[in-house]
């Protein structure tokens, strides 16, 4: 299943090589949270073969579409069985909308908790 997704780039990874056959690089967008304006989601994708040059024609601060497949895989070691998640990038597109290119995303603000007033006799 494909999932789509738009966000602004934060910042591009060197490519890894994992092995002799498989290597991988990783990007950063920032994605305003759709439930709590107030904090920004920052979401690791991974671009793996010979998709890993696709991010090279962005730049940080640039708004992309990232077309992209959710993954995951069972690891045992030792006994132990590990679960790893990773979405794995298959397409990216640059976004050409102005307000969104000279806008930054809303940036989070950390609220202020008034302290308690005394003879408060709520029991919470």
């Amino acid at each position: 299943m494909s999932y789509d997704i738009k966000g602004q780039l934060l910042l591009t990874e060197a490519t890894q090589e994992v092995t002799a056959t498989f290597k991988k690089r990783e990007f950063v967008i920032e994605v305003a949270n759709e439930r709590n304006s107030a904090y920004n989601d920052f979401i690791k994708f991974q671009l793996t073969q010979d998709r890993c040059a696709i991010i090279d024609a962005f730049k940080p601060g640039q708004m992309l579409k990232v077309s992209f497949d959710i993954r995951g895989r069972k690891w045992e070691k030792d006994g132990r069985t590990s679960y790893f998640t990773s979405l794995e990038a298959w397409r990216i597109e640059g976004i050409d909308t102005p307000a969104a290119s000279n806008e930054p995303l809303p940036q989070y603000q950390e609220t202020q908790i008034p302290p308690a007033e005394e003879g408060d006799d709520l029991p919470f």
